[in-house]
C-alpha cells in the first residue's frame, strides 16, 4: 500500500502545470548585459552569470517589468523553511523595445501566474488582537511587502470589536475588490462569509468575492488547507498566486437563526476541546491535542438524537468518490449548484432544501438515538490544525460534508491510537471504530444534558438542537491547485492508496 502526500509538502516547489512543460524552448533566453543570461526553463527562471547559477521557481516570481534600459524582477526569496521575503534582481538589456524582449517578459509573467489573476484588488482586515496582538506587525513586516511587489491594489482596515467583520463584509462594495483577506485566526473568515451572506445579493457576492486567510491567530485551519502553511509570508505568496476555487458552504439553522459555516461543526469531544481550552490559547495549536487527549481518557459520552442525509455511505465508496476527483473525472454537478448560475442568484441565500431545525424531519431522514456518542464531527475542510487531518477525503466543492463519529466508550488504548493516527489522515480513516461517510445534511438534538458545547467553525453556539445542509460551491476561495486541499489525502483503487 503506497502513501503519497498530495500536493508537494515543500511550499517553495513550483506546482508545475502541464502547459508549462509544453512551451517551446526556442527564444526562451534573454541576454542581460555582457555577462548574464536569463533562461525560461521548465519550472523556473535560470539566472546565469559569473556568480553561481540561480534558479527561481516561477511560483515565487511576483513581478517583472522593463524600466528604461533595465529588466526588473521581484520574487519571493526563501529565508527559512517557512518564510520568504521580497528580493530583486535587475540587469541591463540592450534593446528593451525589441519584440523578443517584450515577448520574453510577457512569457515569464504567463508562467509565473498561470491560471491565477494578476494584480488582485484586496480588501485586508486586520484583527489587532490576533496572534497575541502581533497581527498588525506581521501584516506590515511579512505580508504587505509581498502584496506590493506583486502590484496588488490593497485597502487595509482594522477590526475594532467582535462581529465588526460581519458589518464590513455586509456593506462592502464587492465590485471594488477581488479578494477579502483576514489577518487573523479562523474567526474573521467566519464573520466575512456571514457578512457576505447578509447582503441582498448574497449568492452573487459570495461567488464574486474570494475569501482568504492570512494566518495571524491561534487557529489557522483555513490557511493550512488552502495555503499549506501558517506562515504569514508564505501564505501571502499563496494568495498572490491563488486560483479562484468554488467552495461549499453550510447553512446552520438553530431556533430562528440561520448562519453560514465554512470549516466544521462539532458536538462532543472536539467541540469541548475547542471551546473548553480557551485558557490554553498560549499553547497555540497544541491546546487542541492536549484537550482531546484528556477527554478521550475520561471516556466522556454526549447523548443525542441524530438524523443524517447520507450521500456516500461506506469508506470504500468515499475512496472511490475521491479517486474520481483525483483522476479528473467529473463528479455529479461538479463545481457549483446550477441554481447559483441563474438570474435569481441576486436574491439572497439559496433556499433551504431540507427546511430548518424547527420544521418536520425531511423526507427520507430517520431520527435515531445515539446515547454513546463520544464525538460528532462534520467537516468541510481536511485539516482542523496542522497535525489533525480528521477529514482526509474532504473536497472543496463536492456538495458534501465529511462526517466522522466515534463512540464515547472506546477503550483507552483505542482512544490513544486514534489520537496518534489523526495526523496521517489515512491511518485514522481506516480504523474500524472510526465511522466515516459523506452527507448533505444532518439534525442533532442534544439530550440528558443541561449545558454543553456546540462548535461551528470554532465559534460557540447555544446548546440546543440545530440542523445543517450543504450548498455546493456557494462560496469562493483561493487555493494552490483549484481542486484539492493542501493535506495528505486518502483514496483507494484496488489495493493502492494515495
Amino acid at each position: 500500500m503506497k502513501a503519497v502526500s498530495l500536493p508537494n509538502d515543500d511550499p517553495f516547489v513550483d506546482p508545475v502545470r502541464p502547459e508549462s512543460a509544453e512551451r517551446p524552448a526556442e527564444g526562451s533566453t534573454l541576454i542581460a548585459g555582457r555577462t548574464a543570461s536569463l533562461t525560461l526553463a521548465t519550472d523556473s527562471l535560470i539566472v546565469l552569470e559569473s556568480r553561481p547559477t540561480q534558479a527561481i521557481p516561477f511560483y515565487n516570481i511576483l513581478w517583472v517589468e522593463l524600466s528604461g534600459s533595465e529588466i526588473l524582477i521581484k520574487y519571493a526569496k526563501p529565508t527559512a523553511k517557512d518564510a520568504v521575503r521580497v528580493a530583486t534582481i535587475n540587469y541591463p538589456v540592450e534593446k528593451p523595445d525589441h519584440p523578443h524582449t517584450t515577448a520574453w517578459v510577457a512569457t515569464l509573467l504567463d508562467r509565473a501566474y498561470g491560471e491565477a489573476q494578476r494584480k488582485k484588488r484586496v480588501k485586508v482586515l486586520v484583527n489587532p488582537f490576533g496572534g497575541k496582538g502581533k497581527a498588525q506587525k506581521w501584516y506590515l513586516q511579512d505580508i504587505e511587502p509581498i502584496f506590493a511587489a506583486a502590484r496588488c491594489d490593497v485597502d487595509v482596515q482594522k477590526t475594532q470589536y467582535r462581529g465588526h467583520a460581519v458589518e464590513i463584509a455586509e456593506r462592502l462594495d464587492v465590485g471594488a475588490f477581488d479578494v477579502i483577506a483576514s489577518c487573523s485566526g479562523d474567526g474573521l473568515p467566519y464573520e466575512v462569509f456571514n457578512g457576505l451572506g447578509k447582503k441582498k445579493d448574497a449568492r452573487r457576492a459570495l461567488r464574486q468575492m474570494a475569501v482568504v486567510q492570512l494566518p495571524c491567530g491561534s487557529g489557522n485551519a483555513m490557511s493550512w488547507n488552502l495555503n499549506g502553511t501558517d506562515s504569514p509570508s508564505v501564505a501571502a505568496l499563496a494568495v498572490v498566486k491563488g486560483i479562484r476555487t468554488p467552495m461549499d458552504l453550510i447553512s446552520i439553522t438553530q431556533g430562528d437563526r440561520r448562519t453560514l459555516s465554512f470549516l466544521s461543526q462539532s458536538v462532543g469531544i472536539v467541540a469541548e476541546t475547542d471551546l473548553g481550552t480557551e485558557n490554553l490559547r498560549w499553547l497555540g495549536s497544541a491546546r487542541f491535542s492536549l484537550g482531546i487527549c484528556i477527554r478521550l481518557f475520561k471516556k466522556t459520552v454526549y447523548p443525542c438524537d441524530l438524523a443524517i442525509k447520507v450521500e456516500v455511505a461506506t469508506k470504500q465508496e468515499v475512496q472511490e468518490h475521491f479517486w474520481a476527483a483525483l483522476k479528473g473525472h467529473s463528479l455529479p454537478e461538479q463545481g457549483r449548484d446550477s441554481e447559483d448560475s441563474s438570474p435569481h442568484e441576486a436574491s439572497g441565500l439559496p433556499p433551504l432544501q431540507y427546511g430548518t431545525v424547527k420544521d418536520d424531519l425531511p423526507d427520507g431522514w430517520t431520527l435515531f438515538p445515539y446515547d454513546k456518542m463520544g464525538n460528532f464531527y462534520s467537516g468541510n475542510m481536511a485539516l482542523m490544525a496542522p497535525d489533525t487531518n480528521f477529514f482526509p477525503a474532504a473536497l472543496p466543492n463536492d456538495g458534501c460534508m465529511d462526517l466522522v463519529t466515534m463512540d464515547g466508550d472506546l477503550s483507552r488504548i483505542a482512544a490513544l491510537r486514534s489520537l496518534s493516527a489523526v495526523s496521517s489522515g489515512a491511518k485514522f480513516f481506516n480504523m474500524p471504530h472510526v465511522n466515516y461517510c459523506k452527507i448533505s445534511g444532518f439534525r442533532i438534538i442534544p439530550k440528558n444534558q443541561k449545558d454543553g458545547y456546540i462548535s461551528i467553525d470554532g465559534e460557540r453556539m447555544p446548546f440546543e438542537p440545530f440542523q445543517a445542509e450543504v450548498h455546493r460551491g456557494l462560496g469562493t476561495v483561493l487555493s494552490k491547485t483549484g481542486r484539492f486541499y493542501e493535506a495528505p489525502c486518502v483514496v483507494a483503487k484496488g489495493t493502492e492508496t494515495v
